[in-house]
């Protein structure tokens, strides 16, 4: 053990984890590792406790099931590898490359044209869902879906991508004859873009992701479903609402076969 290291040692457990807090939860992990006096440091509480939101005790409360946690640092791993299902509407996770906030809005918390019409729109329950239910297009014409959450829920000054989240069945039709439009609406900033499905690639086995001549296409998430961006924006500190829409409206073609679980929003990395 080098002399530097002996003399960081020699520090109080309660000033090492302080300067241990200062760094990051990949870095806290690996100083455990360094000995016995850094693993009592990196694993109390002062320094998980700087990882974890500062409302955590307001959204673990909210959870629909009942929540155990035996340290701050089992309550980070917790928070930040499986989602937290949130009054049956939403899910909560922390990032673990930024240690930003993830949330989750459930079809059921978006704005869907005709869902409530069983003609139009099937709410079905589902084992590989983290939700209760999802909601699976059986046949329409015009397709809109909106969803809204506020700046305020999510990690400041940070960048984040908001995706949709479907699955395209085997009955699926009409969804690739014309673009799908999507955009983002916070406050004055606005981003609009175009999606195509590209339905017979679906269908077919091992189909992997591509874009042609700056053609977006949904993104396979290696959980079952695809991720369909749409769009990202910078949250800075204001509060402000982000509005999100996923719709083709301008085709009068039929469609059906898309099961929606949610609405996204991640950092980007």
């Amino acid at each position: 053990m080098s002399l530097m290291s002996t003399r960081i040692e020699s520090l109080p457990e309660e000033c090492l984890s302080h300067i241990i807090s200062l760094t990051c939860p990949k870095d806290a992990c690996r100083s455990s590792l360094v000995s016995c006096t850094f693993r009592d440091a990196a694993d109390s509480d002062l320094v998980w406790n700087k990882f974890l939101p500062l409302d955590y005790s307001d959204i673990i409360s909210n959870s629909v099931s009942p929540f155990f946690f035996s340290s701050k640092k089992d309550l980070y791993a917790k928070l930040s590898s499986t989602p937290l299902l949130i009054d049956e509407m939403q899910t909560f996770l922390l990032d673990k490359h930024t240690n930003k906030r993830c949330y989750m809005l459930s079809a059921r918390e978006l704005s869907i044209t005709w869902s409530t019409n069983s003609p139009y729109w099937h709410w079905k329950h589902l084992f590989h869902s983290r939700f209760p239910e999802a909601v699976e297009l059986v046949m329409v014409s015009w397709l809109e879906i909106r969803g809204k959450i506020n700046t305020g829920m999510l990690s400041p000054n940070t960048t984040y991508g908001a995706y949709i989240v479907v699955q395209v069945v085997k009955r699926a039709f009409g969804l690739d004859d014309t673009p799908l439009e999507v955009s983002i609406e916070v406050g004055d900033y606005k981003t609009r873009g175009k999606i195509y499905m590209n339905l017979n690639g679906f269908k077919r086995q091992g189909y992997e992701p591509f874009c042609v001549g700056g053609k977006r296409f949904p993104c396979p998430r290696g959980d079952g479903w695809l991720d369909i961006e749409l769009g990202e924006f910078y949250n800075d500190e204001s509060d402000k609402e982000v509005k999100m829409e996923f719709k083709e409206i301008k085709g009068n073609q039929l469609k059906g076969g898309l099961l929606v679980e949610g609405i996204e929003l991640r950092p980007k990395h």
